[in-house]
């Protein structure tokens, strides 16, 4: 009987630690398996981030940190913190009793927090310095759209901040609309300009589709996961899920992405909100929010001349006026066309601005070119054809079209209408001198 009762008791012990284990990790970090950055290859989350190694935008040159005089916490410069998983959770219960998220912990936002903290924290310094330029006019946009604040940091998860941003798929911009979706909300797209990559007009199509999709499913953590996959993609998981209603419940049906895209925004959130504790320190941008000012052209401008005139760097200009396609603000006299410059140039520029129009002009006249209006084409594809044969024959990219059609994929089956854009030349005699932009709406094929 004694070895009968110990061999019980040894049994009821070995069950017992394992549903301690199992249920404590379950109800403590819930364990998600399935997706981490290191699971995937092609995250497109850490892509946006390695991004930023291109942008030459920070003052004093690559891994300058702007350390305030008396840090909160007496790290080293190089120091690295790490936590214990109760104090990521015991941070994220903080944050989440105040917001409007489900900010919960688990495996997988523990992945993306390395991510931020550990692996790429050289470059999250210069996405927050980035964040100096664009967090103003988020918040600014979202409160006057009524929607939670924390939504600015989703822009982090779609782009990095990084204005220039496209992905593999054809997304642009800061929050990476993707053709369809971005005509859908008034943002245009021709041979000159992208209204997806224009900072303050993607801000306010971005509001206008978050209202949207709260409207349909009414849950915040769904409409993150909308935003990432699409609202059909959300209904399909749903009804695979038969018919559960939360993300954590219908993650497992969607797409491998948006498997990780609410985790990482989780993440952010906690980063965000934890960058002394994690010795984080923003890089010194070249440019502030405050710090920029913005005029309506008049007549055609080009990024050289304007470099010229104002001694600021093209790739300045670029990063300023990230909707316009060719280094060429064209004028239209039906929408002004906006460009953004630092305060301290735009005194100069506005004292001298009948001059640069001049001197746009003139060069213009040496080179013998001048732009003329745009016209579109409706181009069928032929049995035979690429998209690569057709952009030669229109003078154009294979991304133009791919941009212009809402298309991914480089193949293209014959019969398919595609929208092409195509400006042409005028000898110097030509007298006129401003180019006429018409950005007309493009039909969906």
């Amino acid at each position: 009987m004694v070895i009968l009762y110990s061999s019980y008791k040894k049994t009821i012990l070995i069950v017992g630690v394992f549903l301690f284990l199992f249920l404590g990790t379950t109800l403590r970090s819930q364990t998600i398996v399935g997706y981490t950055p290191e699971t995937m290859a092609d995250d497109p989350i850490a892509s946006a981030l390695d991004s930023l190694y291109k942008l030459n935008l920070f003052e004093k040159g690559y891994g300058k940190i702007s350390y305030p005089k008396n840090l909160k916490y007496a790290f080293p410069h190089d120091s690295v913190p790490r936590y214990d998983e109760m104090v990521y959770e015991s941070r994220l219960v903080k944050l989440d009793a105040a917001s409007p998220f489900d900010l919960q912990y688990n495996s997988v936002v523990k992945g993306y927090i390395d991510m931020y903290t550990v692996r790429k924290r050289e470059l999250v310094s210069r996405m927050m310095a980035l964040s100096q330029l664009y967090f103003p006019m988020f918040e600014e946009q979202l409160d006057k759209y009524n929607l939670p604040l924390e939504l600015k940091y989703l822009a982090i998860c779609e782009s990095a901040l990084n204005p220039l941003a496209k992905s593999h798929s054809g997304a642009v911009g800061l929050w990476q609309f993707m053709y369809p979706t971005g005509k859908m909300y008034g943002l245009k797209v021709s041979s000159y300009v992208d209204e997806r990559s224009d900072p303050y007009k993607s801000t306010i199509a971005a509001c206008e589709y978050f209202q949207y999709l709260y409207g349909l499913f009414g849950d915040w953590q769904i409409v993150l996961a909308a935003y990432n996959c699409g609202p059909g993609n959300i209904n399909k998981a749903i009804r695979r899920s038969g018919g559960k209603k939360t993300y954590w419940e219908i993650r497992p049906y969607l797409p491998k992405e948006t498997q990780g895209y609410v985790p990482a925004f989780i993440a952010v959130n906690y980063v965000m909100s934890y960058t002394a504790e994690h010795n984080l320190y923003s890089a010194i941008p070249k440019k502030m929010f405050l710090q920029i000012d913005t005029i309506s052209v008049k007549k055609q401008l080009s990024f050289s001349q304007i470099s010229y005139a104002l001694d600021i760097s093209e790739e300045e200009l670029q990063y300023l006026n990230p909707s316009y396609k060719r280094g060429v603000i064209p004028y239209s006299p039906d929408e002004a066309n906006i460009l953004s410059l630092p305060s301290s140039k735009m005194g100069v520029f506005v004292s001298n601005e009948e001059s640069i129009y001049s001197k746009m002009k003139d060069t213009l006249h040496s080179q013998e070119i001048l732009a003329t209006q745009e016209t579109i084409k409706i181009h069928t594809v032929k049995s035979g054809e690429h998209l690569s044969t057709i952009a030669k024959r229109y003078g154009c990219s294979v991304a133009d079209i791919k941009s212009w059609n809402g298309i991914s994929s480089s193949t293209v089956k014959p019969g398919k209408k595609l929208t092409i854009y195509i400006y042409g030349k005028k000898p110097a005699e030509t007298k006129t001198t401003t180019v006429i932009v018409e950005n007309k709406p493009i039909k969906a094929t």
